[in-house]
Parts: structure tokens; C-alpha cells; sequence
């Protein structure tokens, strides 16, 4: 389900490829605010795959740092768990950690993976790597972040998210943390659900699973299910350099208005908006929705770019973040450049790591988009 769009290529009036440099477009540009997507609740499921960057991404692709043997020890670990789901039939789910071993009724043993590290170490591609080598058709493996799994359970409903997900041979979790205590909660129970009927774990975080939520909430009431959650999963770490000693990443220096709204209109598929407003519009729109409304988006164009001002907007910002990053649409702003978007309490509070990861990729983008400001 994609949005469509006035114009197209080759008509009137659009001499040469629509959205080339100097081949300005006819269509006005699109506006993010101006979309109020509605998705299907089948669609969210159907969906649950690894973005598109991740599509070729397989375990013979991932090169580990000759200096890190936690690496190569993760790929061989994870290629043997993938194997051990191979099993055709039921009995194939109903495996304990892959390694052929029938399941009780109520496991008591890990019925998981956990791949922890800092950024840039590859967690994701070896997350999308384990999806992919699989040995099970699409429908039987989901992929999803975790904020997209409890916007699953928000748009159909708790038992209806268990008995969908029961009958899948794997769930792969990346950027698996708790946010809040009511998250802890959800997800615990929904996990412990699918280990009963058989589903293998896999997930991606920057913490051990026995330390989530540190730093977040310390209420005794909830450090039991947090516990609970790492009694599902057999902990990897992988080590590499951490990000919190490359410091922030230098953000490009952001372009004039001028040049924002000129770019918007020359190229094709281009959004424009300005920043305040958007972010006021994304307080309308769930976020489990943020995908749909990037639909057929090929480039974002914002203007007067500044400080979020709340942590709610932040994390907000955070998703939309991951989606564009998921769809490599490059993002092309004026304002303050990406990396003062977030204040330094923030930097330094209990989301810290959703923030460094939400610049990181906004910077990315907004390189990408560098391309399309040429000759403006």
C-alpha cells in the first residue's frame, strides 16, 4: 500500500528524468504533514522483515574484526541456531535453542539468543542475517524492532498478537529495550507466551538482558520481569569500539531555506516541511505508522530545523528517524544541523543510546541528501 503521487515521469513539462539536477519537477512537492496514513493491521504483520538496507545482508557478508574473536564466535553461533530450525513441521518450532533438543511444555532453559554490543558492531546485520538463513518461508519468520512489536500488540490487540506470532518459527527483536514500566510488563509476558508455543527468540541491544531497564526506572516490582525476560535468551556479546568514545558524529552544516524549498521542487517524490510543524504532526500520527507515512517518499526536505523541545517529541522523532533510516531516504535541512537536536540532559538521561542512534542516522541521511542540493 503506497501513496501516489501527481505527475510522473515523462510528462509535460519535464524535460529529462524527473528530479535530476537542473530538471525541475512539475508536481509540487508533498507535504509529511498533509498525510494521516491508516495501515491495516495485516499489513503491520506482513511487514515484519528486515528493512530494505538488510535485504542482501547474510552471514557470509558480515566481516569481523580480526581483533574481536567475540565476532567470528557470534556469527558461528548464530549460523548453528539458524540450522537448528530447519526442521520441517512443527516439530521444526518446537526445538530448544536449535540445537534439536524436543521443548517442554514450559521450557526451563533459554529459548533464545541476545547479541549485545555498542554501535557498529554489526548486530543488526546479524540479526537480518539469522532472518534470512532461516530455513522457513517468510510468513513463518517476523522481524521487527521494539517499539514495531508493541505497536503490534497496540494495533491488534494482546491475544491476537500471541496466537499471529505463535505459529512463526522465529521472531528477531532488534534495539531491544525497555522504555517504560508498562513496556516491561507487555513484552515479558508476550515473549514467555511464544516460548510456549515453541517460538525461538532472537534480539539485538546495547545492555545484557539482566540489566534492561537501568537507569530508566528502578521500581522493585518490575526488576522480577526484567529478569525474567534474560531467562529466555542466551547472552552474545559482541565487543567492539564503543560509540561513546567517537563522540557525537559531526552533522554536516545544514543548507539555506532557499535551498531546501528549491531542492523540494526539483526533485521528484521530495517532501517539504517545516521541522516545528512536523513535529507537532507526529504527536497525531501512531507510530506505529511512521512507515506508511514515508510511502514513495524519495527525499525529505525540512526547514528551520531546531531543539526538540520534550522528550515525548524526542522519542517521537527517534522512529521516524529508523523508518527513513530503514528506507535510505536522505533528508536535506535547514536550521540547526542534527547533531544539537538534542539537549545534553537528554544525551545524558536513561534514552541517551536512542538519541546517539537517532543523530547518528539523521547525519547519514543528511549526507546522502547532499547530492540533491547541488547546483541549488
Amino acid at each position: 500500500m503506497s501513496s501516489s503521487f501527481p505527475g510522473s515521469p515523462g510528462s509535460p513539462g519535464s524535460p529529462g528524468s524527473p528530479g535530476s539536477s537542473g530538471s525541475p519537477s512539475d508536481a509540487a512537492p508533498l507535504s509529511l504533514c498533509a498525510r494521516e496514513p491508516h495501515v491495516p493491521a495485516d499489513r503491520l504483520v506482513a511487514e515484519m522483515v528486515p528493512p530494505p538496507r538488510f535485504d542482501a545482508v547474510r552471514f557470509g557478508t558480515y566481516i569481523p574484526d580480526p581483533n574481536q574473536p567475540s565476532q567470528t564466535e557470534a556469527v558461528r553461533v548464530l549460523e548453528g541456531f539458524a540450522a537448528g530450525l530447519g526442521t520441517a513441521g512443527d516439530s521444526g518450532r518446537r526445538r530448544l535453542f536449535g540445537f534439536g533438543r524436543p521443548a517442554k511444555k514450559t521450557p526451563s532453559g533459554p529459548r533464545g539468543v541476545y547479541l549485545d554490543g555498542g554501535y557498529g558492531v554489526g548486530k543488526t546485520h546479524l540479526l537480518a542475517s539469522l532472518w534470512h538463513a532461516t530455513p522457513a518461508e517468510p510468513a513463518l519468520k517476523a522481524f521487527g524492532t521494539f517499539v514495531e512489536l508493541t505497536n503490534l500488540v497496540g494495533a491488534l490487540g494482546f491475544q491476537q498478537t500471541v496466537q499471529t506470532l505463535s505459529g512463526h518459527r522465529l521472531l528477531c527483536i532488534d534495539e531491544f529495550e525497555l522504555d517504560d514500566p508498562g513496556d516491561t510488563v507487555l513484552v515479558s509476558t508476550l515473549l514467555g507466551k511464544l516460548v510456549e508455543a515453541g517460538v525461538a527468540l532472537a534480539a539485538t541491544s546495547n545492555t545484557l538482558p539482566g540489566r534492561l531497564g537501568e537507569g530508566r526506572f528502578a521500581a522493585a516490582d518490575f526488576l522480577r520481569e526484567i529478569q525474567g525476560l534474560s531467562a529466555h535468551f542466551r547472552a552474545l556479546r559482541i565487543d567492539g569500539e564503543d560509540y561513546r568514545h567517537r563522540g557525537l558524529p559531526e552533522a554536516p552544516p545544514p543548507y539555506s531555506e532557499d535551498v531546501v524549498a528549491k531542492t523540494a521542487h526539483a526533485t521528484e517524490g521530495a517532501s517539504l516541511d517545516a521541522f516545528p510543524d512536523l513535529l507537532e504532526h507526529l504527536a497525531k500520527v501512531h507510530p506505529s505508522r511512521y512507515g506508511a507515512l514515508t510511502d514513495g517518499i524519495r527525499a525529505v526536505c525540512l526547514t528551520g530545523v531546531r531543539p526538540v523541545p520534550d522528550q515525548s517529541t524526542a522519542l517521537r522523532l527517534v522512529v521516524l528517524a529508523d523508518r527513513l533510516y530503514d528506507r535510505e531516504v536522505p533528508v536535506l535541512a535547514s536550521g540547526l544541523p542534527f547533531d544539537q537536536l538534542f539537549s545534553e540532559e537528554m544525551l545524558k538521561g536513561g534514552y541517551r543510546k536512542k538519541y546517539f542512534r537517532a543523530i547518528s542516522r539523521l547525519t547519514a541521511l543528511a549526507r546522502d541528501a547532499g547530492r540533491l542540493a547541488e547546483d541549488r
